[in-house]
């Protein structure tokens, strides 16, 4: 049994009774890396002297007795769109191959007070825009489960690097479902967390309306560990909420008798692989097993979150990526004039699905055709709201698939951007309504990882973590790792 495979808390137990050391957990991360990462192609820039360093650092803290922070010790990886000082961060873009951040972003910061160990920064697709992971410039990530399929994305680094035991834990990016897609397509734990309830600070912006940090862990207990840490109001986000946090690692109980949960049949229709559903609905009998109750619900304007989601998130990508005009860091070309400067760094630098979410959302935000797209997508955010507004009046969480089928094979869809933004139609109009969610493992179809999305009320973590948790004990599906 690999130290990876320990839960979080075990592995704090036997660092505080010296069984470990945090070099120990060092060394065995970047074993593995040495072992898989070829293979697997997760990272981007890895930081090894720096995490040894600190490793020994911590190892003094250890014995004189000043070890502290809930995740003390334990080597993660971070998606590379989460600035980090002195540490590349490239959005996995040819524009910022050569870009080193001067400070952290806040969840970062907030690492670092608790004494985890940041080991490398995670491959994506470029500027967090993709389902598959083969956007990005560098290279595409691999599947730990059959190494020829994708891993999902753009977190598709984060969720291949705790699938493959290549980090303790990851922090990745959801803005329409790049924490959970990824997770249910390599059989792990992702959350995304209610928008406003982690810093976004310091996260290289896609469409600032929809992005949010979040965990990818092996186990929703280590979730609850992760989240307790990064959670918090932060005055350097103004879309930061000032709310209290509880304590996520106590609402773990396992106790899910009497919770009333919704299953949306538009997440069990048309276009959701037969298997995949048979797997939730199996999920779902187990929670029935412990006392839960579903009935079918219906979110009406499902249908039209992909269209909706697309306008927004492409307008506001536009307007946050105008500040890479090759003037003031990354990619320059060499021109003689300034609008040239612009064109060219912009057309070396960005890939094409950047590109072509850049030019959809000029195209929506442009005078005449504003009120016809931007506007009325806006309006269509608020009916898909108001459904799971109305549908939490009733019922405690919503379940269903994460994904309408497992991963796909790398190169399938690659040319077809739509079948490939479909692939998120389960995940999005969560991100667009703002509340959190979580993909838990609940089986397998076809040899591949399935992920069941438990979906709560807005700021209520602790109530899908409980549900989720409850769920995990009763299986195994979050025990089974690849073989690579």
């Amino acid at each position: 049994m690999s130290l990876l495979d320990y839960r979080l808390h075990e592995i704090h137990s036997k660092l505080h009774e010296k069984e470990l050391s945090v070099s120990d957990l060092v060394d065995e991360v970047f074993r593995q890396i040495g072992e898989r990462e070829e293979k697997v192609q997760a990272y981007l820039t890895l930081d090894e002297a720096g995490a040894r360093a600190q490793a020994k650092l911590l190892d003094d803290k250890l014995v004189s007795g000043e070890a502290r922070g809930l995740l003390f010790g334990l080597p993660a990886g971070l998606k590379d769109n989460i600035v980090t000082e002195g540490l590349r961060t490239t959005c996995a873009s040819q524009f910022l191959s050569n870009f080193n951040p001067v400070y952290n972003a806040t969840v970062v910061s907030k690492l670092n007070a608790a004494d985890a160990i940041t080991i490398g920064k995670l491959n994506m697709d470029e500027f967090a825009m993709g389902g598959s992971n083969e956007n990005s410039s560098f290279h595409p990530v691999r599947n730990p489960w059959n190494l020829e399929r994708v891993p999902g994305g753009s977190s598709g680094g984060s969720a291949a690097a705790v699938a493959a035991g290549e980090a303790f834990f990851t922090l990745g990016s959801d803005t329409g479902g790049s924490i959970r897609q990824p997770a249910s397509y390599c059989g792990v734990v992702g959350l995304k967390p209610t928008y406003g309830l982690v810093s976004r600070f310091g996260l290289v912006a896609f469409a600032s309306s929809l992005d949010q940090i979040g965990p990818l862990t092996k186990n929703v207990e280590d979730s609850a560990y992760v989240l307790q840490s990064i959670a918090g109001y932060d005055p350097m986000d103004s879309t930061s909420a000032k709310v209290d946090i509880p304590d996520y690692i106590s609402a773990l109980s396992g106790d899910v008798s009497g919770l009333r949960i919704a299953v949306p049949k538009e997440y069990l229709g048309e276009g959701v692989d037969a298997e995949v559903k048979e797997t939730v609905l199996n999920a779902l009998k187990v929670l029935e097993g412990l006392g839960a109750v579903w009935e079918e619900v219906s979110l009406p304007h499902t249908e039209y979150a992909v269209a909706t989601y697309y306008l927004l998130a492409s307008s506001e990508a536009s307007s946050n990526l105008a500040r890479f005009d090759g003037v003031r860091y990354g990619q320059r070309a060499n021109s003689g004039n300034l609008l040239d400067l612009y064109h060219e760094s912009r057309s070396q630098g960005f890939g094409d699905e950047v590109k072509r979410r850049i030019m959809l959302g000029t195209y929506a935000l442009s005078s005449g055709y504003y009120d016809a797209y931007y506007l009325k997508a806006q309006k269509v955010r608020t009916l898909i709201k108001q459904d799971f507004d109305q549908v939490f009046e009733k019922y405690d969480v919503i379940i269903g698939p994460t994904a309408p089928t497992t991963a796909f094979k790398l190169g399938a869809q690659v040319d077809d951007p739509l079948t490939m933004y479909l692939n998120d139609i389960l995940t999005i109009p969560v991100s667009l309504a703002g509340v959190p969610a979580i993909s838990v493992p609940c089986g397998f179809a076809g040899g591949m990882p399935v992920g069941m999305q438990i979906i709560g009320k807005a700021f209520d973590e602790q109530t899908v973590l409980r549900t989720a948790h409850a769920f995990e004990q009763h299986t195994d599906h979050h025990k089974r790792r690849p073989e690579l």
